[in-house]
């Protein structure tokens, strides 16, 4: 059994898969207080369900594409039992997780979007290094969601310490939408980083920050 927040058919909205009609799967619980977090509803609230009726839920919508997403996943051991039946039915997952748990056991057909905390996100420091192995790995994406110039600059550090830049995995700089300006962020890729690839939160651009079930 896996306690699930909420299951809903949209664009995936961030990440390299971003744009395809999506079946995103959030479960309940979450560790961490980012100060920016959209999904404060998910931190407890859920209801219990079999991976009989995850699957015939998630069959239920027309696409191959699912999104594992919390609150963090990793929480919760029963994740993986799901992982591997959605591989099994040639679905494409990805995982996005907050990065201070370890992804040893994620599979490796798994997209890992891993998070790094930057200083104004409250929770820097908890990054689980363990994570920086898969930087090797194409699937592998990690996202810095970046408040301030404090941030933008401590992730380019942070890159080329840990040799991301020269690394077949994906970079992404994300704005936190009430706290960076979008054209600004742009800006400052293009004039000082622009080894960093920039998205922006698609979802919210379409259908608005308050809008849930998106």
């Amino acid at each position: 059994m896996l306690k699930i927040n909420e299951i809903f058919f949209s664009l995936q909205g961030e990440s390299s898969l971003m744009g395809y009609p999506t079946v995103f799967v959030r479960t309940s619980g979450c560790h961490l207080r980012c100060h920016y977090c959209d999904t404060k509803y998910a931190y407890h609230e859920g209801h219990k369900m079999s991976l009989d009726e995850l699957m015939t839920k998630i069959e239920s919508y027309p696409t191959k594409f699912v999104c594992l997403t919390g609150g963090e996943p990793l929480l919760q051991k029963h994740i993986y039992p799901l992982m591997d039946q959605l591989i099994l039915n040639n679905y494409v997952v990805s995982l996005e997780t907050s990065g201070d748990k370890d992804c040893k056991d994620v599979p490796l057909a798994i997209h890992k979007i891993i998070d790094v905390k930057t200083p104004d996100s409250g929770e820097t420091g908890k990054f689980h290094p363990e994570n920086l192995k898969f930087k090797s790995d194409p699937k592998t994406e990690y996202k810095f969601v970046i408040c301030s110039d404090k941030d933008l600059v401590w992730t380019d550090e942070f890159c080329k310490e840990q040799d991301l830049y020269n690394s077949p995995c994906a970079v992404w700089v994300s704005p936190s939408f009430e706290d960076y300006d979008l054209k600004k962020l742009a800006e400052s890729v293009l004039q000082h980083y622009p080894q960093l690839r920039m998205q922006i939160q698609l979802h919210k651009h379409i259908w608005g920050a308050e809008t849930t079930g998106v």
